[in-house]
C-alpha cells in the first residue's frame, strides 16, 4: 500500500502538469483545437519519436507518468508476491475467503490496468486506477482481514481456481471499465458546454482527459471483452455447484445476482448495438451493471444467507 500511495500522487503530480486539450470543437476547416491533446496520454507523432516536443524536452508531466508507471509495476509486484506467499503459507489457492479474494481483485485490477498500459498510453488513467486498488486493499487489511486456513470441503478441487480466477479477471476489467464510462461522462459533458458556450465546474479534469469518443470505445472493448468470460464464470460456477452439492443451479443469493450482473451487462452490449442508446445512456446502464457486481461482491455475503455464506468476512 505504501508503494502504490507513492504511485498515487506521482500519478497527481503528471496530471496536475498537463496543460490540457481545447475542449471547443473543430473549426471550420476541420482543424481541431487540440492544444495539449488532452493528457500525458496523447503525444504527437513528432514527440513520441525524438521523445519529447521540439526542443527535446519530455511533455509537461511525462517523466512523473514515468517514475509512477515504474511505481506502479513494483507495487503490483510486491502485491503478487504477497498473494502467492498467502496461498504457500496453506499450500492452497489464496481464494477462501474476502479477504483473500479482495486481494486478488485489487491485483486483478492493477494488473488488467498495466496489461492495457502494453498496447496504449494510458498514464493519464493511473490516478483513477491507484485509489481504487487502496480502497480495496485498505478494506481488505482493516476489515476484512483472517489468518489463513484450510478451505472447508466444498470449496476444494480444480473448480476453485478455473471459477474464482475467472471472477478476479472480471472484477478487475469491470472496475475499470466502470471508471472509463465516468471519464466519459465528465469528458462528454466538458464538451457538450464548451460547444454551446457554457462553463462546466469539471472542465479542469476534462480537458486532461482523451477525447469523449475514445475513452467511450475503450469502455465498450473491455466490456465486450469480458462479458464473455463473465458467461464461463457463471457456466463454471454451475458445475462446480453440481460437483459440490449436486445440483448446477439453486437460485442462491450469490448465484441469483451472478445472473442479474450477466443481465446488467448484456443490456449494456445490446444497448451499444441499438440506435439511440449508445454514449451517456449505455453508460448508465455499465454503472447500474458495476453496482450489481459490487452488490454481488459484498452486499450478498454481508447481507444475505446461503451456500456461498461459508466464506463469510
Amino acid at each position: 500500500m505504501a508503494v502504490y500511495t507513492v504511485a498515487m500522487f506521482t500519478f497527481a503530480v503528471s496530471f496536475a502538469a498537463t496543460k490540457g486539450r481545447d475542449l471547443a470543437p473543430a473549426t471550420a476547416d476541420g482543424a481541431a483545437a487540440t492544444a495539449g491533446e488532452g493528457s500525458v496520454a496523447v503525444a504527437t507523432k513528432t514527440e513520441v519519436a525524438l521523445g519529447g516536443p521540439d526542443d527535446g524536452a519530455l511533455p509537461a508531466g511525462r517523466r512523473s507518468a514515468n517514475i509512477a508507471m515504474s511505481v506502479m509495476w513494483l507495487g503490483t509486484i510486491l502485491l503478487a508476491l504477497g498473494l502467492l506467499f498467502r496461498g504457500l503459507s496453506v499450500m492452497r489457492a489464496p481464494w477462501g475467503n474476502m479477504y483473500e479474494f479482495s486481494i486478488t481483485s485489487a491485483l486483478a485490477i492493477s494488473a488488467t490496468y498495466l496489461l492495457i498500459s502494453l498496447k496504449r498510453d494510458v498514464r493519464w488513467l493511473g490516478l483513477f486506477v491507484v485509489p481504487t486498488v487502496l480502497l480495496i486493499l485498505g478494506l481488505a487489511v482493516t476489515v476484512l482481514y483472517v489468518d489463513a486456513a484450510q478451505l472447508v470441503p466444498a470449496l476444494r478441487g480444480v473448480w476453485l481456481v478455473i471459477h474464482v480466477s475467472a471472477a478476479t479477471v472480471c472484477a478487475g476489467a469491470f472496475s475499470l471499465g466502470a471508471a472509463l464510462s465516468a471519464l466519459f461522462l465528465v469528458a462528454d459533458s466538458g464538451e457538450r458546454r464548451a460547444a454551446e458556450g457554457r462553463s462546466y465546474w469539471l472542465s479542469g479534469l476534462a480537458k486532461r482527459l482523451p477525447e469523449s469518443q475514445k475513452l467511450d470505445g475503450l469502455a465498450y472493448r473491455i466490456h465486450a471483452f469480458m462479458f464473455p468470460l463473465w458467461t464461463f464464470t457463471i457456466v463454471a460456477g454451475a458445475i462446480w455447484a453440481e460437483n459440490a452439492w449436486g445440483r448446477y443451479w439453486g437460485w442462491d443469493p450469490k448465484e441469483t445476482w451472478a445472473f442479474i450482473t450477466w443481465v446488467g451487462y448484456a443490456a449494456y452490449l445490446h444497448a451499444r448495438a441499438t440506435a439511440g442508446w449508445k454514449g451517456r445512456k449505455a453508460a448508465y446502464i455499465a454503472f447500474v451493471a458495476f453496482g450489481c457486481f459490487v452488490f454481488n461482491y459484498f452486499g450478498v455475503n454481508i447481507l444475505m444467507s446461503g451456500l456461498h455464506s461459508y466464506g463469510g468476512l
